[in-house]
């Protein structure tokens, strides 16, 4: 799209729509506002300090009218380029808006302004004995609003999820100036999981409701040192198969362990690897793991154990692993923080592979990475004044992501994609699944004004296809394809069916394309606590199978096949487990949304996106799900049937079937 250079005038006209104090415009202002956490620099034409809804929906609306791009920003710890103006245009920040709009203890929620700093929230909900579980390294600096939009980690996101699992409902200004709330109980496909993660190309988000959780009564931290990085990584394992699920499981190697002891003296062992692991719930809950824990670490040689139980015991103990990051970035001027993740059982073979690659190029990475979830951290100090440094820096750093999607991994499991890891999108996703995510991104931005050129490649490039190929297609899904592609080319409708439970008729001018009788389970990875199998499978059926095994859902218990369950999303949780989808799509192409990683940022989150959209947007023909250890009990919940046809949601049913052939009269 062509974007229109700001004018003199714009920046009049900006100014008088402002108030007071609101707009920035002076040479060193903004480059303050040129570069987040990542060395990749340019300009804005203008900078808007906003205050309100309203004055962020003026500015969009400027931009719009006026064919200039704008950039949403909040504290700008961005680690991959996500909130740099490439086209100059707007910034728009967002860190005035900073307040906390309410907490209601009852209903476990707060509703929070975008600029909230991750920390206050914390610091306010720790005075009425709750908190907010999303807590990525940054949490010190970085907004509410950066976390959504990046779906942020953090150490405690192995046992609660990542930011999104927190989310219940946004208020964003979409790309046209309108002011839209998106709940986790909408009917119709899941908007609201759509804007998480999308890094404000597809809206501003100004207000979000969040869930919150009671402070455990009990936590434990253990300190274990190991004598290799194996034997850490084989320790974590053997904790999870006990059925202990931590809150955080850390591991940092002996360079990130030295540069920490020369930062702030943390104390920690000399050893290869140490592990840092964090157990609550009820005391008594919390000292059994902490026990099985210490017990397993021993068993798996470690050197040295350390435990704590008060509060400034185990604050001293997380020290060092908080500051990392800062450790290395007193040992050159620039520091590259990879983000690559891999299923867990694969974690010792890419810290192998990604010990091969520095090597190969001559350089010491201090590895940290979230070991329960496979998210790995190489950080890598350079001086970006060297050229041919900085060269071999950045190839080591691609070379590593490209080994964890190698490995069954994704490009990303928290910082996002921004302008970094664009290209290596490739590597992960087929030509067909890039052009629905860029179809998405034009359906809801047609002139491409917000955050442009970021997260997908531009079309043609070398889209030769992703590393790792695609599991083959059975028989029985190779009919449905050739039966999907024989109605699209003659324009015929589909009704896309299961097992019948939903309904029982198909209109008479639709062909019926039925998902019933695929029933197989395509890939257990008990190690990996995930399952993938196909939709038609009855989801008690499912259940009683994992439960014989000692593998869990945290679900209700429902009745139907497991695709008619997620089309129609009776209950809004169902969204915490889903990782992976395989969908046939209107033109007969078969597209792998997502994967066996339980974080994974590399794109729109189209798993989710597609619950409660009742077969409007392909046939789904298998779905990869996150296990739990222990079983839980979940009141039973009602079974509503209802879809939503909103403006947005047909904007996504643009994306998907432009042509609306499946499911038609749910957007006729």
């Amino acid at each position: 799209m062509t974007h229109k250079q700001m004018l003199p005038k714009d920046i009049r006209d900006l100014q008088r729509m402002l108030p007071a104090g609101a707009l920035l415009v002076g040479e060193a202002e903004l480059a303050a506002y040129a570069y987040d956490a990542t060395a990749q620099r340019a300009r804005p034409e203008a900078v808007v300090l906003a205050r309100s809804v309203e004055e962020v929906r003026h500015t969009v609306l400027f931009c719009r009218e006026r064919r200039i791009p704008y950039v949403a920003r909040g504290a700008g710890t961005n680690l991959s380029g996500g909130c740099v103006p490439l086209r100059g245009g707007v910034v728009l920040s967002l860190a005035r808006m900073d307040r906390i709009l309410g907490i209601d203890t009852t209903a476990l929620t707060a509703v929070v302004e975008p600029g909230v700093v991750n920390l206050k929230l914390q610091e306010e909900l720790a005075r009425t004995g709750h908190y907010y579980a999303p807590d990525p390294s940054s949490f010190r600096v970085s907004t509410i609003g950066g976390n959504i939009a990046e779906n942020a980690g953090g150490p405690r996101c192995l046992k609660y999820g990542v930011t999104t699992d927190h989310v219940l409902a946004l208020e964003a200004v979409m790309p046209d100036g309108g002011l839209e709330r998106f709940s986790a109980r909408d009917a119709g496909c899941e908007l609201m999981s759509l804007m998480v993660g999308s890094e404000g190309t597809l809206g501003v988000v100004t207000k979000a409701w969040l869930r919150l959780l009671p402070l455990p009564e009990g936590v434990r931290t253990v300190l274990a040192g190991f004598t290799s990085v194996d034997a850490a990584v084989r320790c974590v394992s053997a904790i999870v198969a006990a059925g202990v699920l931590p809150r955080a499981l850390e591991a940092l190697d002996r360079a990130t362990v030295a540069s920490v002891e020369a930062y702030n003296r943390a104390g920690y062992p000399d050893a290869d690897a140490v592990l840092l692991m964090e157990m609550d719930g009820t005391p008594d809950e919390a000292a059994r793991e902490a026990e099985i824990v210490e017990r397993l670490s021993r068993e798996h040689g470690a050197t040295e154990i350390r435990s704590a139980q008060e509060a400034g015991e185990r604050e001293r103990l997380w020290e060092g692993r908080r500051g990392a990051y800062a450790a290395c970035a007193r040992l050159a001027p620039n520091v590259l923080v990879e983000d690559g993740v891999v299923p867990r059982e694969r974690l010792p073979e890419a810290v192998r592979r990604i010990q091969e690659i520095a090597a190969s190029y001559g350089i010491k990475p201090a590895l940290v990475f979230h070991a329960g979830d496979g998210n790995l951290h190489p950080n890598i100090s350079y001086d970006e004044r060297d050229p041919e440094q900085t060269a071999r820096v950045k190839a080591a750093g691609a070379q590593m992501l490209r080994a964890c999607v190698e490995l069954g991994g994704s490009l990303s499991g928290e910082h996002g994609i921004g302008t970094e890891k664009r290209e290596a999108m490739r590597w992960l996703h087929t030509p067909r699944a890039l052009k629905l995510l860029r179809d998405l991104k034009r359906a809801f931005d047609p002139e491409d004004l917000a955050n442009p050129d970021k997260m997908f490649p531009e079309p043609g490039g070398s889209e030769s296809g992703p590393l790792i190929a695609a599991r083959a297609l059975s028989p029985q899904v190779e009919r449905l394809v050739s039966q999907v592609k024989e109605c699209a080319s003659l324009g015929r409708t589909m009704a896309i069916v299961g097992g019948g439970s939903r309904w029982k008729a198909v209109p008479p001018d639709c062909v019926e394309i039925s998902s019933a009788g695929l029933s197989a389970v395509l890939d257990w990875d008990r190690g990996n606590y995930t399952v993938t199998v196909e939709a038609g499978v009855s989801v008690r059926a499912l259940r009683a199978a994992l439960a014989a095994e000692g593998f869990h859902l945290h679900w209700p218990d429902f009745d139907g096949s497991l695709g008619g369950l997620l089309a129609a999303k009776p209950w809004p949780r169902l969204r915490d487990d889903i990782l992976g989808m395989r969908l046939i799509l209107a033109d007969g192409e078969v597209v792998d949304l997502g994967g066996k990683v339980v974080k994974n940022v590399a794109g729109y989150d189209l798993p989710r996106l597609v619950l409660g959209s009742w077969g409007t947007l392909g046939v789904m023909v298998d779905v990869t799900l996150k296990l739990r250890s222990s079983p839980r009990d979940v009141p039973a919940v009602e079974d509503p049937v209802s879809f939503a046809a909103r403006a947005w949601q047909k904007k996504v049913k643009q994306a998907f079937d432009p042509k609306n052939l499946f499911n038609p009269w749910f957007h006729s």
